[in-house]
């Protein structure tokens, strides 16, 4: 990639944005950033929604209730049909967060 200096710049993982690792480029000359832009995106929309409260309406099949995930959520946090969340019970609510190994669940 060619910076606004007319220098080359690099391709480097793990750059710091906001708290997260992202990949993107570094100017060799003055050393300038740019982001990937997808990933960017990402982290801009988990900020905006972590500054909102997301209502959502529980679901049931047959005796099990489900969680309705509202769309830009699954966008932002990648989740896709099958994959695994992890619920953890914490004082009177529950927390649901992305399972690190991204299994689908085994069929019945």
């Amino acid at each position: 990639m060619k910076c606004v200096c007319g220098a080359l710049a690099e391709y480097k993982k793990d750059l710091k944005f906001n708290g997260f690792k992202v990949d993107g480029w570094i100017c060799r000359k003055c050393k300038e950033l740019y982001y990937h832009p997808e990933q960017i995106q990402k982290i801009l929309l988990l900020n905006k929604l972590r500054k909102q409260k997301l209502l959502t309406k529980l679901g049931q099949i047959r005796s099990n209730l489900i969680v309705r995930v509202p769309r830009e959520v699954g966008e932002a946090l990648s989740l896709r049909k099958g994959e695994r969340v992890e619920i953890k019970i914490e004082g009177g609510g529950m927390r649901i967060a992305k399972h690190q190994r991204s299994s689908p669940l085994p069929k019945r």
